[in-house]
């Protein structure tokens, strides 16, 4: 079943060739995922941010989706705050790999996730990454999710990706850390490319000093 337009007025030509260049099996997954947030909140608006789409409302981040050789990805600024589908560890967004619609929870199901994440966004809630210097009840502070430039960065370089997910809580930590608390962007994504090239070689973020 084909997705109804969306409203134009709210689109960014940017995500109409980021969908273009996608590959064939991902281009109606993405059309999908986008005339459905758009059909659940019709206040939001495209942008591309570190090179995916993302839907803002407002100015903050209601969700995001991006294209990968052989998956898709979908996840909303709030995070586990609105769905947790234990699939987290598996890609970036909540959903994990997404390689046909069918992988996607039913469309009423979306839309009524779509519209919890509006909820928490106009209500002003604070995403979990926000909460970061906080604690659990165990006196450690919860590990922050990792960001999407990061999974994107990731996804597009398996032996950097494989070295992550082989990494105990602590050190993905450092390197979440190290990349979030970028206060520029160009300090961030030197950041990002140094912390790939890094895990690529199987290092820890602190590695440098390890070795003296």
């Amino acid at each position: 079943m084909s997705d109804e337009p969306v409203p134009s007025v709210n689109t960014d030509p940017r995500v109409d060739a980021y969908i273009a260049a996608a590959q064939p099996f991902a281009r109606p997954i993405l059309i999908h995922l986008r005339a459905l947030v758009h059909g659940a909140c019709p206040a939001v608006e495209e942008t591309i941010k570190w090179g995916m789409p993302f839907f803002m409302l407002g100015e903050r981040n209601l969700a995001h989706m991006a294209a990968f050789k052989a998956h898709c990805a979908f996840g909303f600024g709030h995070g586990r705050q609105v769905v947790d589908l234990g699939l987290g560890h598996e890609a970036m967004g909540q959903f994990g790999r997404v390689g046909a619609l069918g992988d996607l929870p039913p469309r009423p199901e979306m839309v009524a996730l779509v519209k919890k994440a509006a909820a928490l966004v106009e209500a002003g809630v604070k995403p979990p990454r926000a909460e970061k210097n906080g604690s659990t009840a165990t006196g450690r502070r919860p590990l922050p999710q990792p960001p999407p430039d990061l999974l994107a960065a990731l996804a597009r370089n398996a032996a950097a990706r494989k070295t992550f997910e082989a990494f105990a809580p602590g050190h993905r930590r450092d390197y979440i850390d190290w990349i979030s608390e970028a206060k520029r962007d160009a300090t961030r994504q030197r950041r990002l490319a140094q912390a790939v090239a890094w895990m690529a070689e199987g290092k820890r973020q602190n590695w440098r000093y390890e070795a003296r």
